[in-house]
């Protein structure tokens, strides 16, 4: 199986869970909408976008909330849920629903000791600080607090640059993991992020941002729900409510094709799809 096979087999699994949560998140009316690269894809390609690997979707916190409650022992029978509460090495902030028998093993996960499977993403959005230096601590310490688990479980992240800067780059995480996991505390650092996030819990906080990956100025409720339904791989899903507006947020000119050279693919090092196939980076 060559890339490309593969990366087709995989989004088709992450597309079998995204209709299950679809159907879940109806069934006990949570709103939930497609997130980042997902909603791009339904916006400009109908589907996935063509080198995309992954599927995200976003719920605002009350939602997210009841969504784990209830997910975590009702997804439907081939479908698990799986947060830090219930998975050893997991270093995410945020959930994921897997298809039960594959397997999505990355360098990071191998290292965690995470038996990881295919997954949807899903984000909480919880609501920022009213004022621009109390929103840029929060968001500054949640994204330490995200960081500090990932090296708690592993050194071996992905980082920006390649060549000798990549390279001492790789070198301070893995320092940074040995250091982390011996004087931290898995539960402390979730604790401290969870603490830093709810500095907007005030009535009056009017923006919303996915904290985990902070990487936008934030979104009015108003701007994601009611969500609006667009195509995406002949079906149709819920985006957010001002999709163009969350777009050009989160992306600028959306519409445009990166250059080829830009058209990256992520797929991880090893894919077991459960159906007695698999395919290995190696």
């Amino acid at each position: 199986m060559d890339n490309s096979e593969a990366l087709k087999k995989l989004q088709g699994i992450e597309l079998e869970i995204l209709l299950v949560l679809k159907d879940f998140c109806l069934q006990h009316d949570i709103a939930w909408f497609l997130d980042g690269g997902t909603a791009l894809g339904a916006a400009r390609h109908r589907g996935f976008i063509p080198w995309d690997d992954d599927i995200d979707v976003g719920m605002i916190r009350e939602d997210y909330d009841r969504f784990v409650s209830l997910a975590k022992t009702r997804l439907p029978a081939g479908f698990s849920f799986h947060d830090g509460s219930n998975t050893p090495g997991y270093a995410a902030m945020f959930a994921k629903v897997y298809k039960d028998g594959t397997k999505y093993y990355t360098e990071e996960t191998i290292e965690a000791g995470c038996d990881q499977g295919i997954f949807v993403d899903v984000f909480p959005y919880d609501r920022l600080e009213n004022t621009l230096d109390l929103r840029k601590k929060q968001i500054r310490n949640a994204r330490i607090w995200q960081s500090i688990l990932y090296l708690y479980y592993t050194g071996k992240i992905v980082v920006p640059h390649k060549g000798l800067l990549g390279a001492a780059e790789r070198g301070m995480c893995k320092t940074a993991h040995l250091i982390v996991s011996k004087l931290c505390n898995p539960n402390s650092i979730r604790k401290n992020f969870e603490r830093s996030i709810l500095f907007g819990e005030g009535d009056s906080s009017s923006l919303y941002l996915s904290l985990p990956w902070p990487n936008v100025p934030g979104f009015r409720r108003s701007d994601l729900l009611p969500a609006t339904m667009l195509p995406f791989e002949k079906h149709e899903f819920p985006a957010p409510a001002l999709w163009k507006k969350f777009l050009e947020a989160t992306y600028g000119n959306w519409e445009q094709l990166p250059s080829v050279e830009d058209r990256h693919t992520h797929l991880p090092k090893y894919l077991d799809f459960g159906d007695g196939t698999s395919w290995s980076a190696e």
